[in-house]
């Protein structure tokens, strides 16, 4: 089964709804969905999400993660409710996760922020996954590729 990773959420009635409550709980985020904030996310989930990824629930866990390392990096706030991003039972695997993304990285975080053109060239190539889904009428995924995953059993993470 083939899942493109800008759908991921959708397919997941919980991890949206606890999304949109996330949204609803705290307002002042609508503002943090802008150009620059969507490129940094795009520009984590890009070198994080590989093609073998083997479930839909590790691949939520990836994206929930840089989403939230995104609004931590680039957010107004100090700190944000964990819950909504949460995929598993497991906190420690979650802040396994961020340390391991913080640790792979953290310079092209501050390069995003310190150089223009590095700032354009992840921008052009984002737009240009954008640009071939509406071209195609068909789901462009981050790095403009399809992920293959199947469903996770409960509390499995090898493929089906």
């Amino acid at each position: 089964m083939m899942f493109p990773v800008q759908s991921t959420i959708k397919m997941d009635p919980e991890v949206g709804l606890r999304y949109r409550n996330f949204l609803k709980e705290n307002p002042q985020d609508v503002a943090f969905i802008n150009p620059a904030n969507v490129v940094f996310v795009y520009m984590l989930v890009r070198e994080l999400v590989e093609e073998d990824i083997d479930c839909e629930q590790n691949l939520q866990a990836v994206v929930l993660t840089c989403l939230y390392l995104s609004y931590s990096y680039m957010g107004n706030e100090i700190s944000y409710p964990l819950k909504p991003f949460l995929v598993e039972d497991s906190k420690e695997k979650f802040w396994d996760r961020c340390l391991d993304i913080v640790n792979r990285l953290s310079t092209n975080m501050l390069r995003i922020n310190a150089e223009p053109g590095y700032f354009t060239e992840i921008f052009t190539e984002l737009k240009s996954c954008g640009i071939a889904n509406s071209v195609s009428n068909s789901m462009a995924t981050m790095s403009c590729q399809t992920v293959p995953v199947v469903p996770c059993h409960a509390g499995s993470t090898t493929a089906a």
